[in-house]
């Protein structure tokens, strides 16, 4: 049975000592709730639901991001993490004010609506709630914060984005062809080449190192990619020499072992080089604005598709997970087969 005792200030403080439960304590300003409150705690005991709420009460949202980035978002790839900042400057500035167990549904669905009228895109929106609901994830299981469930599973999510289906016309890829080589920095060139050739995406192609490309062999060795998935890709002719040029780059330092390596930083390590401003500043110029560097990875897969390869050669090429992401380009072969069956029209 709890004890309810009046406290000098005038407010009621409701103590429970239970066996096999740890002491509960709360103060009210009735004695009506400090009633309630010890009633309610006791019977969620004795039915073994009983859950510590003093946690998730007293940590605010920002609190939690700020543990979620220094403990969660490390063990993530370095692309991720840079993602999950800005993610989190968003959550914090709309959400920070509010403790994890003031966090309901309805909150979670206005700061959905809230993003989306801002005109930020559905997958934008979609991966900011992915983090918020990971962290409340990481919260219950993890941290023991008294969290009776994750609210941003209960709402609806934004419907994903249809995927771009942007291809490259040949004067397009002219003009960036002679732009890009004509570049102070031939790796953006090479780069480029590459891009095209494979299919590859920028993150592996800036990442590889020289022990990863075996010219003898015409392939490359992915061991990190986006899925988490390794495969080997082939090599043209074209990539090949384009990837002896770059492995014979007279400038790479003695000890970097990057083959596309940026200068170094504030703390004299070299990383991956970094042409995301000078593609910006060239596809501008040039009056493409609507050209992201991935589109590219979509030209040369598309291109794989309409040379014949079959579903499993593109996505052991491509590192696709499965079919149905591969289903955006199978209306190029619907296309190539009209005009077989015109060919067919003819011959009868």
């Amino acid at each position: 049975m709890a004890t309810i005792v009046k406290t000098p200030s005038g407010t009621w403080k409701a103590l429970i000592r239970k066996q096999g439960w740890p002491t509960k304590a709360k103060t009210f300003r009735t004695r009506r709730d400090a009633d309630d409150w010890a009633r309610r705690t006791e019977d969620s005991m004795v039915r073994g639901v009983y859950i510590e709420r003093g946690p998730s009460e007293r940590m605010l949202v920002s609190a939690a991001i700020a543990r979620y980035l220094s403990e969660v978002t490390p063990l993530k790839k370095d692309g991720t993490q840079r993602a999950e900042r800005f993610r989190a400057a968003t959550i914090v500035e709309n959400l920070g004010k509010y403790s994890l167990a003031a966090l309901d549904a309805q909150l979670v669905a206005s700061y959905r609506d809230k993003r989306l009228g801002q005109g930020k895109s559905p997958s934008t929106v979609r991966l900011e709630l992915a983090m918020l609901g990971h962290l409340f994830t990481i919260a219950i299981k993890e941290w023991g914060l008294g969290l009776a469930r994750n609210p941003v599973s209960s709402i609806r999510k934004p419907s994903p984005a249809k995927g771009r289906d942007r291809r490259l016309s040949a004067a397009e890829e002219h003009q960036l062809r002679e732009a890009v080589h004509a570049h102070s920095n031939p790796m953006l060139g090479w780069i480029f080449e590459i891009a095209l050739q494979t299919g590859m995406r920028a993150g592996e192609i800036v990442g590889l190192r020289r022990n990863q490309v075996d010219l003898s062999r015409r392939v490359v060795r992915l061991s990190d990619s986006k899925n988490d998935e390794a495969r080997t890709v082939p090599m043209t002719k074209l990539a090949q020499a384009t990837f002896a040029k770059a492995l014979a780059n007279p400038v790479r330092p003695m000890d970097c072992d990057l083959v596309f390596f940026g200068e170094p930083g504030r703390d004299e390590v070299r990383r991956p080089y970094n042409f995301n401003k000078v593609w910006s500043d060239i596809k501008r110029g040039l009056g493409m604005p609507d050209l992201r560097f991935h589109d590219l990875r979509h030209e040369a897969v598309s291109r794989l598709v309409e040379a014949g390869l079959s579903d499993q050669e593109v996505s052991a090429i491509s590192g696709h997970k499965s079919m149905q992401m591969l289903k955006r380009y199978t209306h190029l072969r619907a296309e190539d087969l009209v005009s077989k069956l015109d060919e067919v029209e003819r011959r009868r």
